[in-house]
């Protein structure tokens, strides 16, 4: 494409993505959350009330916390019980995600399925937190996060850019165009970069948003801990495609960065299969479990 084009649609995205972080972001119970969780003297009777005022929000971090994959020992029916043993910290981080996510949610159409969405984002999730914890490389907690963040650029392009958001598709559908390369030609950026720009407004972590624009290619970042998340992230994402469980036909041509093998310490490709095999069955359970 032409320099000065895609500058030019660049330009355009950068202007939407302004005013859409110019938009009321939080619902008034996620922000009087988000000030308790602030707070030290807040305890756990007092946050599970306040957040059992948002359903949609109390039942995913329910899901969270019954996820095979997510390794709490024992059923969490309560969200006091969730909060006591999740711990503070790593609800503050689920619920400002959780947050984020319900934020840029659009109604589902042809072009997108949210629940298919926030499936394939929740095992992305939880599958980075238990490969953190098994291969010994990360903290588990930011592991989740990072894996539910990854694709926000999708459905902010979905909502903000819709007519974009169905150009891209037909394109891939029609003339069998990769994703980014699709989504490169509508806006002058790919989802990744959407999200990172997002995530710096909202004030996200720098090596959050380095994750969030490079998940598809890990290897490219710099810093050791950015691309050891990163590769994380891409493992999940990658295991969700070759398990075909919580897969997202976003990632339906999915290339795998051969580079994190180095990173994550797998001698060769048939080892990190040989890995990814062993969490078949924790998939498939976790698929039933979920509720959406």
């Amino acid at each position: 494409m032409d320099e000065k084009i895609l500058e030019e649609k660049r330009k355009k995205t950068k202007l939407v993505l302004s005013n859409v972080y110019n938009l009321p972001a939080m619902s008034s119970t996620m922000m009087e959350v988000s000030k308790l969780l602030d707070d030290p003297t807040t305890n756990t009777a007092t946050l599970s009330k306040k957040i059992g005022k948002d359903q949609g929000i109390a039942t995913k971090i329910l899901s969270i916390a019954n996820s095979p994959l997510y390794g709490l020992r024992r059923r969490v029916s309560t969200i006091d019980f969730a909060i006591l043993v999740i711990g503070f910290i790593e609800i503050k981080n689920i619920i400002l995600a959780l947050s984020m996510m319900e934020s840029f949610k659009n109604k589902t159409d042809k072009y997108m399925d949210q629940k298919e969405f926030w499936l394939h984002s929740l095992m992305t999730g939880t599958a980075a937190k238990r490969i953190a914890e098994d291969l010994d490389c990360y903290k588990g907690g930011e592991a989740f996060v990072a894996g539910l963040l990854h694709d926000l650029g999708i459905p902010v392009i979905h909502k903000y850019f819709h007519s974009s958001f169905v150009a891209i598709c037909e394109r891939v559908e029609n003339e069998e165009v990769p994703f980014l390369t699709s989504e490169l030609e509508q806006l002058g950026y790919t989802h990744q970069d959407v999200g990172k720009f997002l995530g710096e407004k909202w004030n996200l972590p720098a090596s959050l948003c380095n994750v969030i624009s490079k998940h598809h290619t890990p290897s490219l970042l710099e810093d050791p801990n950015d691309k050891t998340l990163a590769a994380i992230v891409h493992l999940a994402d990658y295991m969700t495609q070759r398990l075909e469980v919580g897969s997202f036909y976003w990632d339906k041509e999915f290339v795998f960065d051969e580079k994190i093998l180095e990173v994550l310490k797998f001698e060769n490709m048939d080892a990190l299969d040989e890995f990814v095999d062993k969490y078949k069955g924790a998939f498939e359970e976790e698929l039933k479990l979920i509720k959406i």
